[in-house]
Parts: C-alpha cells; sequence; structure tokens
C-alpha cells in the first residue's frame, strides 16, 4: 500500500495541482481574473439567487387560453379537412366548457365518411416501454348528424406538459437575451415555472420581457370600416376584429388607444420569422426592428403584399397592434421592418421576443420576492463564518489528537477543499446558501477517513509492528470501511439529488463533490505524504 508506481504519483500529482489551479479564480476579483494570461483557468463558481441578490418568479400558465388555441386550431383542422374531402357541412362550432369541437354534415349518407376522416385528427399520446399506450389526444364520435371532437384528459396533459417545456425554452431564451447569467428556470408541478435569476437590478423590465406572449401576426385592414364609430357602437361586421394600438409619439399623455378593424385571416405569423434585429430608420433616424421570415414565410409575405398594394396592413402582437403602414409595393424579398415610435430599449425588447419565438399561452406572475444584494453579502459572510470556524476546528482536532499524523490530515483538508471549488468551476455550478452548508458538512466528514487510518494504525503499533508494517495495514485495513462509510452516503445524497429539487439539489451536488474528493484525498494524498515521510526519515516510533 505504501508503493506508488511513477504513473500514479504523476496523476495524483497532477489532480492536487490542476485542482488548485482551477480553484484560485474563486479567490480572486473578476477584474482580476481577466488580466490573467487566456491559457490559465479563468471559470469562477457562480453564486446562487441567495448569495448574490436577483428575482425569483413563479408563472402559472394559463390553461384556459391555451385549451381556446387549441380548439381554434382542431377547428381549422376540421374546416380543411372535410373542404378536401367534398363533404358539405354547417355549424361548425367549438365549445371551450366541453373542450370539444362540433360539425353538423348537411348529408346525413356522408356522416360515416365524415367520422372516418376526422378520426384520423387524432393523434396517440404517450405510449413508451414502461406505461404502455396512453390513448388519443382527441375522442371522435358521431350524435345524430353531428360528428363531435373532444379534448381528452391524456391530450390536455400531454398537451400542457408540452407547453410547458417549449414556455421553459421560451424563458430561457429571452433571458439569456437579457444578459445575466446562470438563471434557474424549471417546472412547478402541473402548470407553473419557477424562474431565478442572480444579479439581476431592473426586475420590472425582466417580468415584461418574460410574460408578453410574444404573439406576432400580420393582418389587413378593412378599409371600408370607420374605426371610430364602430369602437363608440361595438358593432363589429362579420369576417372583421377590433384591435386598438397606442396613440402616436407626441401625443397628449393619456391620449386614448387608436382603434382598428382589422380582417379575421391572418396573412403571415411570427412562427415563419427566423431573426429580428433592433436598428434604425434611416430616412427618420428612430429606432426600429427589422425583421427575416424563412423561405416559406418570404413566398407567403412576397404573396400578400403583391395583392394589396396601396392598402394598410397591421403588425400586430399580443392582440395590439404596433403599427399600421400601406403597402407601398411587393416586398419580396422576405425581410421588412416594424416601426412603432419605440425607445432604442423597447425596440431591443422586441427584437428578443420575436427572436425568441411565442410562448403557448399567457404567463401570470402569481409569487414574487426580490433578493436584495446586501442580504445575500449577508449569506455570503456567514457561510464564510461558519466554513472557517469549522475548517478551525477540525484542523485544531487532528492536530490535538493525532500529531504528525494530523498535519498530513489538514493538508489534504485543505487539498479537499480546493478540488471541491475547481470541479464546481468546472461544472459551471451555481453555489447558493445550502451548497455552503454542504461543503461546511464535508469539512466535518473528510477527515473521518484519516481517522479511521490512525486509529487503525495505533492498533497495529500497540500489537508490536514495526512503523512501515503499522502504516502499510493501517491504510490496508480501514480501506473497507472508508469505501463503505463513503457510498453509503453517496447513495443517501443521490436519493436527495433525485428526489429534491433547487436548494436540495445544490447540498446534494457540493456534498456529492466533497465526499468524492475526500476519498480521494484520505486514501491517495494522505497515503503519499505518509509514505515519503517514512522513506526519508526511517522513524523508529510513529508520533501519533
Amino acid at each position: 500500500m505504501l508503493h506508488f508506481q511513477t504513473w500514479k504519483l504523476v496523476l495524483v500529482l497532477g489532480i492536487v495541482i490542476a485542482g488548485i489551479l482551477y480553484a484560485l479564480p474563486n479567490v480572486f476579483p473578476r477584474a482580476t481574473i481577466d488580466r490573467v494570461p487566456s491559457w490559465l483557468p479563468h471559470k469562477q463558481v457562480n453564486l446562487g439567487l441567495d448569495l448574490q441578490g436577483g428575482a425569483h418568479l413563479l408563472y402559472q400558465l394559463d390553461e384556459k387560453e391555451m385549451t381556446d388555441d387549441w380548439l381554434s386550431t382542431i377547428r381549422g383542422d376540421v374546416r380543411e379537412t372535410l373542404r378536401r374531402a367534398r363533404i358539405g357541412y354547417t355549424g361548425l362550432s367549438q365549445d371551450v366548457t366541453a373542450r370539444s369541437v362540433s360539425v353538423k354534415i348537411r348529408d346525413a349518407a356522408e356522416l360515416d365518411k365524415a367520422y372516418q376522416e376526422l378520426r384520423k385528427l387524432a393523434a396517440p399520446v404517450g405510449g413508451n416501454v414502461f406505461s404502455g399506450f396512453s390513448g388519443y389526444d382527441l375522442d371522435v364520435a358521431t350524435k345524430d348528424d353531428t360528428v363531435v371532437l373532444t379534448v381528452t384528459d391524456a391530450g390536455l396533459a400531454h398537451r400542457m406538459s408540452s407547453a410547458i417545456q417549449a414556455s421553459i425554452e421560451t424563458i430561457r431564451r429571452r433571458v439569456d437575451a437579457f444578459g445575466t447569467t446562470e438563471p434557474s428556470i424549471q417546472r412547478e408541478g402541473r402548470s407553473r415555472v419557477l424562474v431565478q435569476v442572480p444579479g439581476i437590478s431592473d426586475v420590472e423590465r425582466l417580468k415584461t420581457l418574460i410574460g408578453e406572449t410574444g404573439k406576432l401576426e400580420f393582418k389587413l385592414v378593412d378599409p371600408s370600416a370607420n374605426p371610430e364609430q364602430i369602437a363608440q357602437s361595438k358593432v363589429v361586421p362579420p369576417g372583421d376584429e377590433l384591435l386598438y394600438g397606442n396613440p402616436p409619439s407626441g401625443a397628449p399623455q393619456g391620449s386614448p388607444q387608436i382603434p382598428y378593424v382589422l380582417k379575421n385571416q391572418v396573412l403571415v405569423t411570427g412562427q415563419n420569422l427566423v431573426d429580428a434585429q433592433p436598428s434604425f430608420d434611416q430616412r427618420t433616424g428612430e429606432p426600429v426592428v427589422t425583421f427575416r421570415f424563412d423561405a416559406a414565410g418570404a413566398t407567403r409575405f412576397g404573396k400578400v403584399t403583391s395583392e394589396n398594394v396601396g392598402l394598410p396592413f397591421a403588425i400586430i402582437l399580443d392582440n395590439k397592434v404596433i403599427s399600421a403602414p400601406v403597402i407601398r409595393e411587393p416586398i419580396l424579398g422576405g425581410t421588412g421592418q416594424i416601426s412603432g415610435h419605440f425607445s432604442v430599449q423597447e425596440a431591443n425588447d422586441l427584437a428578443v421576443l420575436l427572436r425568441s419565438g411565442a410562448l403557448p399561452a399567457k404567463l401570470t406572475v402569481i409569487e414574487e420576492r426580490t433578493v436584495g444584494a446586501s442580504l445575500g453579502a449577508d449569506s455570503i459572510e456567514a457561510g464564510k463564518k461558519a466554513a472557517l470556524m469549522g475548517l478551525a476546528l477540525v484542523m485544531i482536532f487532528m492536530l490535538a489528537g493525532y500529531g504528525l499524523f494530523g498535519l498530513f490530515a489538514n493538508l489534504a483538508l485543505i487539498i479537499n477543499i480546493a478540488l471541491i471549488f475547481a470541479v464546481l468551476s468546472l461544472m459551471g455550478a451555481t453555489l447558493t446558501l445550502p451548497g455552503i452548508a454542504g461543503i461546511v458538512l464535508t469539512i466535518g466528514i473528510a477527515v473521518d477517513a484519516n481517522v479511521l487510518i490512525n486509529e487503525r494504525i495505533r492498533e497495529e503499533i500497540r500489537t508490536g509492528k514495526s512503523p512501515f508494517a503499522a502504516v502499510d495495514a493501517g491504510y490496508s485495513r480501514a480501506l473497507i470501511t472508508i469505501i463503505d462509510s463513503n457510498v453509503t452516503t453517496l447513495i443517501a445524497v443521490l436519493v436527495l439529488f433525485w428526489l429534491g429539487s433547487g436548494p436540495v439539489r445544490g447540498f446534494a451536488v457540493t456534498l456529492t463533490v466533497g465526499v468524492i474528493a475526500s476519498m480521494f484525498t484520505a486514501v491517495t494524498v494522505t497515503r503519499l505524504m505518509v509514505a515519503y515521510w517514512l522513506r526519508w526519515t526511517r522513524p523508529q516510533l510513529i508520533p501519533i
């Protein structure tokens, strides 16, 4: 056990040196690290929300709106399916309460054919090796001369899960564009998303950026309608809708919004956008947003603008008209710009919304907490004090109890802490207050293995063995006990990580890294130091 082959010696020393190098950036401020050569480690452990302050936002996805949009999509699919099959129908409607779409077939002889065609709209959900087939997302049935398509519970649950996952990805893109580091975005329950953004100062802007649905649509303005009269009477012509936009810049504060009467048909949607960037209008110099469609969107946009030259069309974001320019000439390149008297920040935020894509449904903040930087500083200071006090007490105990071998254990403990921070830095992990608790606990249990080894060496000495034989036997016979105790700890920690979330997982990660590092330092680093001390000094007695 005391003999080290050359490759083992090089490997152990390499791990220790690398660990110290990768942990060092956490000792210095960011400005100092930025000045060191690029080939040296630069990564630092990211501080969590409870350590550097920031925003804690819990969002609720609007299930009713998502279901309503889905039913509208189903209604459009029913219309298209029946037209393609040349089946006459009437009374196509949707019922949000019953979560269904119904359509009346004119010719009773075609009812079975319509049923068979509409059944194809039902898609299977779930279905994997463990759960098996979960059913379809739609239940298609006939009642008299009517075909009814009803959303199933399995279909709604699957749709909700997909919507939450899509929302998480969209929020992540928006927050990343905001310029923050290491945000935590995760699902909470059936229809909630938890967003934690450390180090954020403008929380209101963040809420606005995340909360906007980002649903972009292009529709034609109905030139035959009088928007002021319709806004007063609230009687909208069939096939039209009434929406509002902000008053022009320069208007007195408190000016009413401008009404627009638009045709219901959506010409192009934001789903065809591939890029959106803030820019400035070359003629007026005001901030605008330039956008670019994909091939399908460019073709459709070019066709629409070619057929409606001289007519106004509206650019709508989340059912609010941003601008309604007149089509002067066909726009065939698939690019355009949105102007709406924006400020520079508003143009930038709008570009972020469009690039990140639309949310499946509206998100509503149901819980909001803001952690101040001063509170985070207090947490860091308290964590430092706890860690240093724990480290000092453990070192004093080891020195008092085991003398020189206690000094070896203390050196290994310092290397152990360096390895923990090195691994956390390489992982890009976020350190939270529970994570600090995990490190403090690691300091306490890291010397357990050295205590086992030293006590075993003492027992071997009492039997009359020589220093070399006693040390060799101590390490050999304590190894199994060390492995057993640490493996049981790792099993408990892995269960914590699997079942826990957020702070509990942070605690589990740091404790896992600490336990593995303590096994490495106890079994290899201290053994290496003891082995070379024995070879150099050849002691007759062991000061333990």
